[in-house]
């Protein structure tokens, strides 16, 4: 037996020296030569190129539909300038149109007030129930109306503006008229007849861009007829509801007036 051990050892020795160049030459073999290193390689460039191919046509997807938005947005433009061009020439011919209209009108309303009213303006007295300007249309009378105004003569204007009103009832002029037929009484200081005029105002054309002037005067004509109350609530109600106006300027320094007098 101690024999055969010494023979069996120099033999697995010699097997075990065989296993480890074995195995060092498997290990030394270049990577380039290895089979399953060799197909990794492959597999990987291969996939490379595929998403190579995905990713560019992607890309080309994308630079197609932006290009596609570029020209839709062109053409939007496009149209809306047109639409613009177009808007603006009719614009210009309808302001042309109403322009060419406006000096018509104002040129046969001249005439008119020429032909039939000129001898009212030049001096002649107006009748009670005549217009200045007979067949005249609203603004044509409301115009020679006041003209009489303007000249003082405070009676032809007032039958002009009561005739004025009388025949023109639902004119675009009638606030106005009837705030000057008032202010005709109160400058000839007819304070009775002038505030019932100017409360009519009020009453009569709630909208009208007359009432803080009418209500103004209403506390002046108070003021003159030594009505206290009545004058400091009619020019307190302009200061308060029409501010920063030349009404309320005007009310306010009459209402300091009355406080420096004790009223």
């Amino acid at each position: 037996m101690p024999i055969l051990r010494s023979i069996e050892t120099p033999r697995l020795a010699l097997l075990a020296t065989a296993a480890l160049l074995l195995g060092a030459c498997e290990l030394m073999t270049p990577p380039e030569e290895d089979p399953t290193y060799l197909r990794l390689t492959e597999l990987d460039n291969r996939l490379e190129r595929v998403e190579r191919v995905v990713d560019n046509e992607g890309l080309v997807n994308l630079l197609a539909r932006v290009d596609a938005l570029q020209q839709d947005l062109a053409q939007l433009r496009n149209e809306v300038e047109t639409l613009r061009h177009d808007l603006d020439q009719a614009t210009g011919r309808q302001r042309q149109l109403y322009l060419d209209l406006d000096k018509r009108l104002q040129a046969i309303e001249k005439a008119g007030a020429a032909v039939a009213g000129a001898g009212v303006l030049d001096g002649a007295t107006l009748d009670a129930g005549q217009l200045p300007v007979p067949g005249g249309t609203d603004r044509a009378n409301y115009q020679a109306a006041f003209e009489l105004l303007k000249q003082g003569r405070y009676q032809d204007a007032q039958r002009a503006l009561q005739q004025f009103m009388r025949s023109f009832p639902g004119s675009d002029y009638a606030d106005n008229a009837q705030y000057w037929l008032a202010e005709t009484y109160y400058v000839t200081q007819d304070y009775g007849r002038a505030l019932k005029e100017f409360q009519a105002v009020l009453d009569r054309f709630p909208d009208s861009r007359k009432l803080p002037d009418a209500l103004l005067k209403i506390g002046f004509c108070n003021y003159e007829l030594k009505r206290w109350d009545a004058a400091r609530q009619a020019l307190q109600a302009v200061a308060s509801q029409y501010p920063e106006t030349t009404a309320a300027r005007l009310a306010e320094q009459r209402l300091e007036r009355m406080r420096q007098a004790g009223h």
